[in-house]
C-alpha cells in the first residue's frame, strides 16, 4: 500500500464557498477522498488541511499556527512512510496583508520541497514524489472578501506560471488545478463539490502517471 499526504489549505479542507470553515463537503466529495476512491485500495490517501494556511508565513491576525511550514515538519513525520506528498497552497499567501507577489509565493512553496527533502520521509528514507498543485485562479468577484484580497485576483492568475517554474527547477511534479476547475462564484476562491470531484478524478490520473518504480514498505 502507497500512502499519499495531501497538504493544503481551505480548498483541500473542503470549506463550502459562502461558507465558514466549519461548512465543508464529506469525506467522500472532498477532492482527496474522490483521489483515494479513483486510486483504489492500495493506497492511503491522508488529508491535511487548515482554512487560511500560507506556505511559510505567520498571519498577524489569524495566528503563527496558519503558517504551513511550521506545521510541515510535525505532519510530515507523524504520517510517514509516504510516498507522494501533494502541496496545494498559495491563495492565503495573496492576501493584502502579506503584499507578496505571485514569484515569492512560489518561492515559498520551493521553500516546503526543500524541507521535505531534507526529511527524507519516503521508503527507506528515500525521498517521496512531490507534487506541486497550483490552485485555480480566483474569480474577480470575490464578494466581501475584496478588502482581504485587494489585487489577488490579477496575482492569482500568475501562479500556475511561477509554481511551474519552481517546481521544475525542483524536479518535482506540477499539476495546473485551474485547468480543470473554476472557483465557485458564490465567493470567487473556493471550490463546489462538482470542481472536487473533478480536480480529485484528474489527480488521480496525474499520481497513476507517476513512475513507480520502487516498492512502498
Amino acid at each position: 500500500m502507497r500512502s499519499i499526504l495531501c497538504f493544503g489549505d481551505s480548498n483541500t479542507h473542503g470549506q463550502v464557498p459562502g461558507g465558514t470553515p466549519l461548512q465543508r463537503y464529506g469525506p467522500a466529495q472532498r477532492w482527496p477522498g474522490v483521489m483515494w476512491r479513483e486510486l483504489g485500495p492500495n493506497w492511503h490517501v491522508i488529508e491535511e488541511g487548515l482554512s487560511g494556511r500560507t506556505t511559510v508565513r505567520d498571519d498577524p491576525i489569524e495566528g503563527a499556527h496558519k503558517n504551513g511550514r511550521s506545521y510541515l515538519t510535525p505532519c510530515v513525520q507523524s504520517h510517514m512512510i509516504l510516498d507522494l506528498i501533494i502541496i496545494m497552497l498559495g491563495t492565503n499567501d495573496l492576501k493584502a496583508r502579506f503584499n507578496q507577489p505571485a514569484s515569492e509565493v512560489a518561492m515559498g512553496i520551493g521553500c516546503l520541497i526543500h524541507d521535505i527533502k531534507e526529511l527524507t520521509p519516503g521508503p527507506q528514507g528515500t525521498v517521496p514524489e512531490i507534487m506541486v498543485v497550483s490552485p485555480p485562479p480566483m474569480l474577480d468577484d470575490i464578494k466581501e472578501w475584496e478588502p482581504i484580497f485587494s489585487g489577488a485576483q490579477r496575482k492569482s492568475r500568475e501562479l500556475a506560471l511561477q509554481f511551474e517554474i519552481i517546481a521544475d527547477s525542483l524536479e518535482v511534479h506540477f499539476f495546473d488545478a485551474g485547468s480543470v476547475v473554476e472557483c465557485d462564484p458564490l465567493d470567487g476562491f473556493h471550490i463546489n463539490d462538482r470542481a472536487h470531484e473533478a480536480l480529485g478524478v484528474a489527480l488521480a490520473q496525474e499520481v497513476e502517471a507517476i513512475g513507480w518504480t520502487r516498492d512502498s514498505e
